[in-house]
């Protein structure tokens, strides 16, 4: 996979050199570090793990056009924090071309962009940006001379947005697999979740799922969201205990080797819905479930966030949320008070995968091998002014990933409860006693 992802790169760089740096540790308190996660374009063309690391791609050379600047094999430093790659398996292990010592970046560099008429370079790192500027600036005579040497810095940040739109087979397994663990925690979840529990106990229920896989972990920080707090889109406390009469709001995605899956449902703790509860949930599952029918390869995507205000206004009408003339309501954006987001996004190497969904001003058409997600919400604060009292607090949002396929889509985590009743069948098979609160 990495191998044709760099080869797709180099032909669209032609006589460009591009250099790619990782990762470097991000540091949490003091001397200690976060758990290191990849810079996704890099990882997406070398599949390498560590950090402090420089990817080279020079498709013009004529001895090596995958180079590697790695961290070099040092027994003290690993007893501390674990094996390196090191230079010589950089190549065995990963298919560099050549492979250097990170220390040996300034010496050996330049023959690698000593010819080429551009270089391809994302400002942002504090070490390099300075180097890249130095190339420019110091080529100028043999430019002028000589007539080569890079004369220009571009960002290659669009080819990846490009190339990262369609999955290839590989990509569309790991996302798949992602997918099928981050179901089996919300599932979970659903299962043992009750009244009297607190929201990260929730979340460590979910997290035990993600960890029993190799290499799982959360994607994003996980939202446990009961009561009032499912009304605020990026919650992440859960620290509150969920009560009787509660929804749950759970948005939580697992990443499985680079790749993400993101889920949210909305569900009763107490094991059924009450009666505004379900009115509003209804109409969410209603607009979610006919907004993935009109995935399929060439429907514009913006389409699908027309549609979706269309129909959640109409469904906010019909319950009572807005009072007014649909086409007058959406001209005044109203629905903005209960749905205050766009309707999905791309999801692969990132939860919110760089992708280019648009040229320009002009949206493009879903695809074969594209991934998006599809979640809808409605979010009634209880401070909300002009809502019928019976709504105040509650907050559903219904969320799936879809590949679009050759004959129209595939919902990957559709082994998750979200229709009412399946979802009280569910949580009624896993709770000795139900209470209601009406």
């Amino acid at each position: 996979m990495y191998k044709e992802n760099r080869n797709r790169f180099m032909e669209r760089i032609a006589d460009g050199v591009a250099i790619l740096p990782a990762h470097r540790l991000a540091t949490r308190s003091n001397n200690m570090s976060y758990k290191f996660r990849q810079n996704s374009n890099f990882y997406y063309l070398t599949g390498f793990p560590e950090p402090e690391a420089v990817c080279v791609l020079a498709p013009n050379h004529k001895k090596y056009q995958f180079i590697l600047f790695v961290l070099p094999k040092d027994k003290g430093a690993e007893t501390w924090d674990g094996k390196r790659v090191g230079v010589a398996n950089s190549v065995s292990d990963f298919g560099a071309d050549v492979a250097f010592p990170i220390n040996s970046f300034d010496e050996e560099i330049n023959q690698f962009v000593e010819d080429c008429s551009k270089i391809y370079y994302a400002f942002g790192d504090s070490t390099y940006d300075d180097k890249v500027v130095t190339f420019i600036t110091q080529n100028r005579r043999n430019r002028a001379s000589q007539g080569t040497g890079p004369k220009s810095i571009v960002d290659p940040t669009d080819i990846f947005a490009e190339m990262r739109l369609i999955k290839n087979g590989e990509e569309i397994k790991r996302v798949r697999r992602a997918a099928e663990i981050t179901a089996q925690a919300h599932i979970k979840a659903m299962e043992l979740t009750k009244p009297g529990i607190y929201e990260y106990q929730v979340e460590a229920m979910i997290d035990s799922v993600f960890r029993k896989v190799d290499d799982g972990y959360a994607g994003y920080n996980t939202i446990i969201a009961s009561g009032g707090n499912a009304t605020i889109l990026h919650y992440t406390d859960n620290n509150k205990q969920i009560e009787d009469g509660d929804l749950v709001l759970i948005d939580a995605g697992c990443e499985h080797r680079n790749y993400n899956g993101d889920v949210t449902r909305t569900f009763p703790a107490s094991g059924k819905f009450t009666e505004s509860q379900r009115v509003i949930y209804q109409v969410v599952l209603e607009v979610q479930m006919a907004l993935i029918q009109l995935i399929q390869p060439g429907t514009k995507i913006d389409k699908l966030n027309h549609i979706a205000i269309e129909l959640l206004t109409e469904g906010m009408i019909r319950i009572g949320l807005l009072n007014g003339k649909k086409d007058k309501l959406i001209e005044k954006r109203a629905y903005r008070k209960f749905y205050m987001h766009g309707i999905g996004h791309p999801i692969g190497l990132d939860v919110h995968d760089v992708c280019r969904i648009k040229d320009g001003e002009t949206f493009r058409t879903f695809q074969p091998g594209m991934i998006t997600t599809v979640e809808p919400g409605i979010y009634v604060a209880a401070d909300s002014e002009e809502v019928p009292d019976i709504f105040l607090g509650i907050g559903v949002r219904i969320e799936d990933d879809v590949l679009v396929t050759e004959e129209g889509h595939e919902v990957l985590t559709g082994s998750v409860p979200k229709k009412i009743e399946d979802i009280e069948n569910l949580m009624a098979n896993h709770m000795p006693s139900v209470s209601t609160n009406q």
